[in-house]
This record gives C-alpha cells, structure tokens and sequence, in this order.
C-alpha cells in the first residue's frame, strides 16, 4: 500500500474518533500569529491568559504592539512563561513586518508561500514549526505543521526513522496528502490531540484510534 492511501486513513480515523478540532484559535490572523510566538514552550491556557492582558491593554494589533518597549510587553505577556525571551521574540517579529511589508499583514501575506517561509525564518525566535504555524492558520498556505507530537506519532508506528528532521516529517505529508489548507489544518490539529490524549512518553495504545495502525 502506497503512503498516500494510509495516510488519508489515518486522518479518517481520528477525525470519526475526534471530529473537528476548529484550531487555531483566534478572532484575527494577527491574534494567531501572537499565539503563535508565545505558545512556545508552553500550555495554550497560559497563551491564552497573556492573549487577553493584550487586549485589555488595547494592544493586540501591530501597532499596538509596535509602540510598547520589551519590558512593558513582557509584562503584559508574562502567563506565557520565558515573558523576556517572548517578548523580544515578539518584537522582532513586529520590527521586520514594519520594515518589509508595512506594519500590514495583507502586503505580508501577498508574497508566495516559499519566499515568505524563508523570510520569516530568517526572524530570530521564528523557527519552523512557528514559521509554519504562521503560515498555515494565519495565512492559510498549504504548508504542514510539524511538532513533537507529531515526530512521536511517526516514530512510534515506523513511518518515519528516528533520526528524521522537521523537514524530512514535513516533506513526508506533504509530499503524499493533496496540498488542501483545511486538511492540513485539521491533520495537524488531530494529531496534537492524540498526541496529547493518547500516544503519551507512557502510552495508551489500547484506546487510541490509530492502535491498528501499529
């Protein structure tokens, strides 16, 4: 059997034992690309709790965020944990959107998907799976979000060797999926969530939806 045909089913199954996951959450793509940066290293509770002091603070747009200094910005950011690091991680987001496109996420968002993969990379703090995060639920790219779950997820059933990188897991979906936003949008989603329910460090493999895949 061909990767693609398995691939698709196991999205089936865990999207009749889940159903749809809405993620991400966000009422803007700005707010997404906010959540996106500080959800790092972190639970989306505490994401959500600096979420609001922004908004609070009236200041959960780019121009709010580019008027405030780090240290105001940490503070108002400080439930998301490492409040210094993100709020520098922030700022240097909003620096290189005021420099490149505007301040505007639609002059952003109207370059093609790889060129402005490469760019934000090229942000410091941004790293692949924020980058794509960015990408695909702010931006609605066909690119594939990857994260820990995901590798664990793999690895465990021996679709992917260990020693695999982002891009190789990356490359593995999208490479085998028709490039469709909404599909990757809830794969990814889908597969966090059983990470998280599921295929824990200890696992639970009798419940899981994917166990025949084993």
């Amino acid at each position: 059997m061909s990767k693609k045909p398995v691939l698709l089913e196991i999205y089936q199954k865990m999207f009749d034992a889940l159903g749809p996951q809405r993620w991400w959450p966000g009422e803007t793509p700005f707010e997404i690309i906010i959540g996106a940066i500080l959800t790092q290293n972190t639970n989306w509770s505490n994401v959500e709790k600096a979420i609001k002091n922004l908004k609070k603070a009236g200041t959960l747009s780019p121009e709010g965020i580019h008027k405030l200094g780090v240290t105001e910005l940490a503070e108002l950011i400080r439930p998301s944990g490492f409040f210094n690091v993100k709020a520098k991680r922030v700022k240097a987001f909003i620096e290189w959107l005021f420099s490149n496109h505007e301040g505007k996420l639609a002059k952003m968002f109207a370059y093609d998907l790889h060129t402005l993969r490469d760019e934000l990379l090229a942000v410091k703090g941004i790293g692949p799976e924020t980058a794509d995060s960015i990408l695909l639920y702010a931006g609605n790219f066909p690119t594939f979000v990857v994260d820990a779950y995901t590798y664990r997820i793999l690895s465990r059933h021996r679709f992917i060797p260990e020693e695999s990188s982002y891009d190789e897991m990356k490359s593995f979906f999208e490479e085998n999926l028709p490039k469709d936003v909404q599909l990757f949008n809830e794969y990814h989603a889908l597969l966090v969530n059983i990470g998280k329910m599921f295929c824990k460090p200890k696992k639970v493999c009798e419940q899981c939806p994917l166990k025949d895949f084993l």
